[in-house]
C-alpha cells in the first residue's frame, strides 16, 4: 500500500502535475499569484511551490540538508516536464485513447490507495511479546541468519516438461551433466550467480535454502519455466534480537496492514454486487491462481541430490553453450 512513496523522481513529478497542474496566468483568482508562491513559469504557466512540496514529501529519507538542493532539482524537473505537457496538449495527445486510458487507470490506481491509506491508517506498534515471537519463528532471519553465495540456472521450458526436468535434476549426478540435457533436449537456459543475505531472498523459500548443505540444488517453478537454485556457500551471520527489533516491528506492521486490506476488501466485495460477463464470466469463480502466475519464491521446490563445490562453481561455465 505504499506504492507512492516508492515511486522514482520522475513519477513523483508526474504525479504532482496530474493532481495539480500550473494555472494560466490570469485565470480564475483574476491575476498572478503572490510571487512566494510560484517556482517557475513555463511560457506563462505557473509551477507552484505546492507542486515542488508535493514531490520533495515523496522522496524517502530526505535529508534536511539536502532539501534545498532536491527543491531545485525538482523544479527543474518539473519545467522539462511542463515544456513536454504543453507540447503534447498542444498536439492534442490528451485526446488519445491510449493516453486517456492511461490517465484513467493512474487515477484508478491513486483513488483507491487513497482510499485505504485514510480508512486502515497506521498499524499499531507490535508488542515486545509479539517481536520475539516473530524472532523466534524465523531463526533463518534472524539467530541462523547466513549470507549465502548461489549458483542459479533460469530454464524456458513449457509445462509438459517442467516434471521431466525436475526427474533429470535428481538423476544426475553433477551439474555439467545436468547441463548436457539440457542442451541435448534444446531448452534455453542462463546461469548466474550472486552473494545474498537472508533477508534479501524470497521468505517462501528461505526456511528450505537455510536447511540446504553447499552443493545442493532446488528447483521452484517460474513463469518462464524453471529456476534451479544450488547453495554454492552459506556463511553464518546471525542478527541478535535487539538489533532485528526495528526489522521485525515494520514487517508485522507491513503484515497486520495487508491483513486489514484484505479483510476491507473483502468486505467491499461482499456488499457489493459484481458481475462478471462474456469472455470474463469464469473470472467470477473462485480457483486457485495459475502456477505459471506465482512468483518463484511461491512456487514448490524440490531438492536434487547435493554436488560437491567444484560443479556448484562451474555452473556458468557449463552452460555457457547453452542459448
Amino acid at each position: 500500500m505504499h506504492a507512492l512513496k516508492k515511486l522514482a523522481l520522475p513519477l513523483m513529478i508526474a504525479a504532482a502535475l496530474t493532481t495539480g497542474c500550473g494555472d494560466k496566468k490570469g485565470e480564475a483568482d483574476g491575476g498572478d499569484k503572490p510571487a512566494s508562491q510560484v517556482a517557475a513559469k513555463v511560457n506563462g504557466t505557473e509551477l507552484t511551490v505546492h507542486q515542488v512540496n508535493f514531490a520533495l514529501q515523496r522522496i524517502p529519507n530526505l535529508e534536511a540538508d539536502k532539501a534545498k538542493a532536491a527543491s531545485l532539482q525538482v523544479v527543474k524537473s518539473l519545467v522539462d516536464q511542463e515544456l513536454m505537457v504543453q507540447k503534447a496538449t498542444e498536439e492534442k495527445l490528451d485526446r488519445d485513447a491510449n493516453v486517456v486510458q492511461a490517465l484513467d487507470a493512474a487515477r484508478r490506481q491513486i483513488l483507491a490507495e487513497a482510499y485505504m491509506n485514510r480508512k486502515l491508517g497506521t498499524p499499531a506498534e507490535p508488542t515486545d511479546a509479539e517481536v520475539s515471537a516473530y524472532y523466534d519463528q524465523h531463526p533463518e532471519m534472524f539467530s541462523n541468519r547466513k549470507i549465502y553465495r548461489l549458483q542459479e540456472i533460469s530454464i524456458q521450458v513449457p509445462k509438459e516438461k517442467v516434471d521431466a526436468v525436475r526427474a533429470q535434476l535428481s538423476a544426475a549426478k553433477n551439474m555439467n551433466e545436468f547441463a548436457a540435457w539440457l542442451k541435448a533436449e534444446n531448452l534455453p537456459a542462463k546461469a548466474a550467480q550472486g552473494v545474498k543475505a537472508a533477508e534479501q531472498l524470497p521468505l517462501a523459500i528461505l526456511p528450505q535454502l537455510a536447511k540446504m548443505p553447499k552443493g545442493q540444488a532446488m528447483l521452484a517453478n517460474t513463469p518462464e519455466g524453471v529456476l534451479v537454485v544450488v547453495v554454492a556457500d552459506a556463511q553464518p551471520q546471525p542478527v541478535a534480537l535487539d538489533k532485528a527489533k526495528p526489522v521485525i516491528a515494520r514487517l508485522l506492521q507491513q503484515e497486520a496492514r495487508r491483513t486489514a486490506a484484505k479483510a476491507e476488501l473483502d468486505a467491499l466485495k461482499a456488499a457489493a454486487k459484481i458481475e462478471y460477463l462474456g469472455e470474463f464470466a469464469d473470472a467470477g469463480k473462485e480457483t486457485a491462481a495459475p502456477a505459471a502466475a506465482a512468483p518463484a519464491a511461491e512456487a514448490p521446490a524440490a531438492a536434487a541430490p547435493a554436488i560437491d563445490g567444484a560443479d556448484a562453481d562451474a555452473i556458468s561455465k557449463g552452460l555457457s553453450g547453452l542459448k
